[in-house]
């Protein structure tokens, strides 16, 4: 008898899974999404960057499947047509202070065996992007770009070829364990599955609350928002300049970003946001359960300076402005205009630490993605080959 298994979330992780389950299990796969369209959060509100793994502890599930799924990625879009772009990453040290911890990177983007990585000069650099300036800099010349949501469509066709479903418009609305599987109520139906996987991003805390496995974490939404080069500012970057991240935070500073499409993004920051889709600064419908979280107050505690300096960006221009010339001096006020933005789902622990490696938890016939935020997108296909040998098999 052929295996039952919903998938709950039509993001690119859980589109993955999906194809993934139906492809290598054989099992018929139901995917449920309380949006319209697939990919409608983080896979469509993201820089597009195919991330080459330099930022990750060897060892951790990141650094792992992000270099796992950077080759099936770049397989998957060379077989379906699918813009991907290798245009290389620069990680710039705008000061000396900087050199040791790009120095540091480098060797860290050595060991997970991210190919090609050199540490440039400030000469050097500049013979790979003109237009930028620093002390120093690493260059990853296989750094690529792509398109994740026509990605996630392709994903959403491969499942229905392989006869699994993928049901728009139906939002999760209780779930119940039983011995021999799980019932799901999602839109105006009742499903029944052997095993369910949650893939709910943003929606995580509230499927797993109906699922009665709270967890100890909890998503704490952060905005992101973008800025995007217009007219002859766009040729002053030709492909990616990223700074030398903070080690105390997961989140890589504001960037300057080729898109597949010709356009160039500057962002994004990392606002706190008071909903879990907080896409403006109005929207404060979840700030109770988000407040509520023990793990919030302590992170706020913690680094409040560093949550005043990223409003501060957020609400005054020139300084969003003013971090993007440190690296392109040439850039001016008048050449970024506002872009649409994300929100990034981080899981927080209680004690308030910002988990940074990928978590999955398995409950009986259920399993959750706990935390999935960058580089989810990029290692989406090795994310789904590693839940896909961890969902449990069915015995009859």
């Amino acid at each position: 008898m052929t295996e039952k298994i919903g998938i709950v979330g039509a993001g690119i992780v859980g589109l993955a899974v999906a194809r993934e389950l139906a492809e290598v299990r054989g099992a018929e796969v139901t995917v449920l999404e309380k949006e319209s369209q697939v990919g409608a959060h983080q896979t469509g509100h993201n820089s597009g960057v195919v991330h080459a793994g330099i930022y990750y502890p060897p060892g951790s599930l990141k650094a792992r499947l992000c270099r796992e799924g950077v080759a099936l990625l770049k397989a998957y879009c060379a077989a379906h047509e699918l813009p991907y772009q290798e245009v290389g990453k620069l990680v710039v040290a705008s000061t000396r202070a900087e050199r040791p911890l790009l120095s540091a990177l480098a060797e860290r983007a050595r060991a997970n065996g991210v190919p090609g990585i050199a540490e440039l000069d400030a000469l050097a650099l500049r013979e790979i992007e003109p237009h930028a300036v620093g002390v120093g800099a690493i260059h990853s010349p296989h750094t690529a770009i792509a398109d994740f949501p026509a990605v996630a469509r392709r994903l959403a066709l491969d499942v229905a070829e392989l006869g699994g479903s993928v049901r728009l418009s139906h939002p999760v609305r209780a779930i119940r364990e039983r011995a021999a599987g799980v019932e799901v109520v999602a839109g105006r139906r009742k499903f029944t599955f052997d095993r369910l996987v949650v893939c709910g991003g943003l929606g995580t805390d509230a499927v797993a609350k109906m699922a009665g496995h709270r967890g100890d974490v909890r998503i704490v939404p952060f905005r992101g928002e973008f800025y995007a080069l217009q007219g002859a500012a766009k040729d002053l970057v030709r492909g990616l300049i990223y700074p030398v991240p903070d080690p105390r935070y997961p989140f890589l500073g504001v960037h300057l970003t080729r898109q597949t499409s010709g356009e160039v993004l500057v962002g994004p920051n990392a606002v706190p946001a008071l909903a879990y889709e907080g896409y403006q600064w109005r929207n404060i419908r979840n700030f109770r359960q988000i407040l509520g979280w023990p793990g919030t107050l302590r992170l706020a505690r913690a680094h409040w300076r560093t949550g005043l300096k990223e409003i501060h960006g957020s609400l005054v221009k020139n300084a969003f402005v003013k971090g993007a010339r440190r690296y392109v001096p040439e850039l001016t006020a008048a050449d970024l205009e506002k872009a649409p933005g994300g929100v990034r789902a981080q899981a927080v622990a209680r004690d308030g630490r910002m988990v940074d490696d990928f978590v999955v938890d398995v409950h009986g016939n259920i399993v959750l993605v706990r935390n999935a935020p960058s580089p989810a997108a990029t290692s989406s296909l090795a994310i789904a080959r590693h839940i896909a040998g961890i969902v449990p098999a069915l015995v009859r």
